[in-house]
């Protein structure tokens, strides 16, 4: 039993891989590898999915390893230690200082930070890989053939204690390494029986719910769960399904009558996962309806932003925009094609100026009359922060440069009627720090809340930081918070957990009760296997269907996951379940028939009829 912890500890660093801490501190280094290395979301999700499908290939070494040569017990142990030097790297990888030689918090040498990211990951993936098929056939080795309802608990709890491990803390975690190794004398350790794989080699001759949880509310009251923490959701309703599935309904159905076989189980459970995904295609659906509307190809969007103590008019291409004094408008489309001229009216003063807008670009365009018409086009974003709130400050004031600090983040020297860059703040309240400097130092302090995925232009209106502390702020909202909530999440995490339960405890069971005894490791490896086929199949769908919507490739998965419960339920009908146990008896006993009838034919010579001499000697 002890020996299942060890696949905790792997459980808990795939959970930490993809939930990372969401205090402040922490998300002001950047949040997570993903920002740290500047990628993408198709490039975050291929590289997460490459890295599981290898987490999950990489089994097949450690069943060679522990089946020919080293043993299961000796193989945990020595692929622990790559498995902890690929961690070491991974967080040498994450250090801004290691190739920050300026020290202005950004690294000079990226591309030495991804070398080292992707070696880690290599290392870990070696790792984790090489102890998964040994410890599920570790344990089950543990239990005699007799054993077999204790055998299939053990499968049960083991399940529940990997994912109960992916909740451990890291103080925890050195400790059950230790305690594992101490229980050396007690394991029964079966040794290695030859190289099982070439033999085998002849007999065979998606992350992105997380994604969507980013343009999600997580305020659960007194809790704000960050997008990445939701997975949490897993694990926790693993330890509290597994009791209730194995306790309450499988009984239940037992009374029923119901012939509940393990394939028909694993088919059940797919079917429910192929369910959460449809469920997962709906959420998304609702959330599409929330996000804003993004220009699409040869177009573009503007809004006018007023910073002057008039009611302002712009025309641009035909389009009209009105805003009073410190007031926006709606962002407006217009072609993109060719140059743009625009004329800004503050009653009859007018100015016309031109502008070349490229194709599918947000933007806004400041404009004040104080003391003479003045505009400034800015460029915005066109994607949501996704979880976080980008905000950007305007500097309204009179001939003052401010020193702007949001958060933990400097943002530097701000010029009157300029703007900062976007500046990505978590949920939660936001420290502003204002300073400058006119005859004395001066500095303002201001709070503000902000909710999940919002973009604000904050415009510094007035300051008088003497001895009031006071500061005049305009809140321009260019994309609104998340108003779907993240516990619309919760029935699809539901659907799949129970479809996990149902397929993959069983799955690690009929694995391992339907191979022969020195074919332990490699069975558990191949089970594992369809986990990484599963995960290329995922980077396949990202990387060639390019489908235009995320709730499409949700449905999508649940037609591929049917499909593949057809076929599976069309095999699993055929299937005659065996007793290793007694097949290997029964080649035993051949063995020894054939063995006693050679003994039988040899030929019996008589030394004396044959060989007279010699047996007078």
């Amino acid at each position: 039993m002890i020996a299942v912890l060890l696949e905790a500890l792997d459980q808990w660093k795939n959970v930490e891989e993809s939930r990372r801490d969401a205090r402040e501190v922490q998300w002001h280094e950047e949040m997570s590898q993903r920002y740290f290395l500047q990628w993408d979301d198709d490039t975050a999700t291929s590289i997460y999915h490459t890295f599981v499908a290898l987490c999950y290939l990489t089994p097949i070494l450690g069943a060679i390893v522990a089946d020919s040569w080293l043993g299961k017990f000796k193989t945990i142990i020595y692929l622990s230690i790559v498995y902890t030097v690929g961690q070491v790297i991974m967080a040498i990888s994450t250090i801004h200082d290691l190739t920050d030689t300026d020290r202005d918090g950004t690294p000079n040498n990226l591309t030495l930070h991804i070398v080292l990211s992707m070696l880690g990951l290599i290392l870990i993936a070696l790792g984790t890989g090489g102890i998964k098929p040994c410890v599920t056939a570790f344990g089950g080795d543990q239990f005699e053939d007799h054993q077999e309802k204790q055998r299939s608990t053990f499968f049960s709890i083991f399940y529940l204690s990997v994912n109960a491990g992916g909740l451990l803390s890291t103080v925890i975690t050195p400790i059950l390494r230790v305690v594992f190794i101490a229980g050396s004398s007690m394991y029964k350790k079966v040794s290695p029986q030859g190289n099982i794989m070439l033999q085998v080699c002849k007999c065979i001759g998606g992350s992105r719910w997380t994604l969507q949880a980013t343009t999600m509310d997580g305020n659960f009251g007194p809790v704000r769960i960050q997008p990445d923490q939701m997975q949490t959701a897993n694990p926790i309703l693993i330890i509290i399904l597994v009791p209730i599935v194995n306790g309450v309904v499988y009984p239940l159905i037992e009374k029923c009558k119901l012939n509940f076989t393990p394939l028909r189980k694993m088919t059940v459970g797919m079917l429910l996962a192929a369910l959460a995904f449809l469920v997962a295609a709906l959420v998304q659906i609702k959330i599409d309806g929330t996000l804003p509307k993004f220009p699409s190809a040869g177009t573009c969007q503007m809004k006018v932003l007023n910073l002057g103590d008039a009611t302002v008019h712009v025309n641009i291409s035909g389009v009209h925009f009105s805003a009073d004094s410190f007031k926006a408008t709606t962002y407006k489309d217009f072609s993109s094609e060719g140059a743009g001229n625009f004329i800004v009216s503050y009653g009859n003063n007018n100015t016309n100026s031109v502008a070349v807008f490229n194709s599918a670009t947000r933007h806004t365009l400041l404009v004040k009359n104080v003391p003479s018409i003045q505009s400034l086009l800015l460029n915005d974003t066109k994607q949501k922060p996704e979880g976080n709130n980008a905000i950007r400050f305007v500097n309204a004031l009179k001939n003052i440069t401010l020193l702007i600090k949001a958060g933990s983040k400097e943002l530097g020297h701000v010029l009157p009627f300029t703007s900062s860059g976007y500046v990505l703040l978590p949920e939660g309240e936001s420290e502003f720090v204002f300073s400058y400097n006119d005859i004395l130092e001066r500095t303002c302090k201001v709070s503000k809340s902000f909710g999940f995925g919002s973009y604000y232009t904050v415009v510094i209106q007035n300051l008088n930081c003497e001895r009031q502390q006071v500061a005049t702020l305009t809140y321009i909202e260019d994309i609104q918070p998340n108003t779907i909530h993240m516990a619309w999440q919760i029935p699809q995490y539901f659907l799949m957990t129970i479809g996990e339960v149902v397929f993959s405890v069983t799955g690690l069971e009929f694995s391992y009760s339907q191979a022969p005894s020195n074919m332990k490791s490699v069975l558990q490896a191949g089970w594992l296997l369809t986990v990484a086929v599963g995960n290329i199949i995922v980077l396949i769908m990202v990387g060639v269907a390019q489908l235009p919507d995320q709730w499409a490739e949700y449905v999508l998965f649940s037609a591929l996951l049917v499909a593949v419960s057809i076929v599976f339920s069309i095999m699993a009908y055929f299937y005659t379940y065996v007793d290793p146990a007694e097949i290997e008896a029964q080649f035993d006993e051949e063995d020894k028939k054939k063995d006693d009838h050679e003994m039988s034919t040899i030929p019996v010579y008589d030394n004396e009829a044959h060989f007279p001499e010699q047996s007078k000697m």
